[in-house]
């Protein structure tokens, strides 16, 4: 599923089944349900699920938090908006 797909799934009641966790995830987080979208993959040991873990500690307001998960992701870095983090986390994940 690419980028174009997934953003049309957001008019669903539920991400499409097809999609990886952490995509679901990144899903659940654009319905505005952080809460669920964080327990997706907050005790995944991914490095796709800790790179989202970061986003959402990021998005919270936890930047010590984000830093721990992007560092055990293997990623040390934020994009300059969440809105582009999340749409490079979506394509990086989604493969397009």
């Amino acid at each position: 599923m690419n980028i174009d797909l997934l953003k049309a799934s957001l008019s669903l009641p539920e991400p499409p089944a097809s999609l990886s966790v952490p995509l679901q995830a990144l899903w659940w987080d654009a319905q505005g349900d952080w809460s669920r979208a964080h327990s997706l993959v907050d005790e995944l040991e991914t490095a796709d699920a800790m790179a989202v873990h970061a986003y959402l500690h990021r998005k919270e307001g936890e930047l010590w938090n984000a830093d721990y998960w992007y560092r055990r992701a293997g990623r040390n870095y934020h994009r300059t908006s969440l809105s582009e983090e999340w749409n490079a986390l979506v394509r990086g994940l989604a493969g397009a």
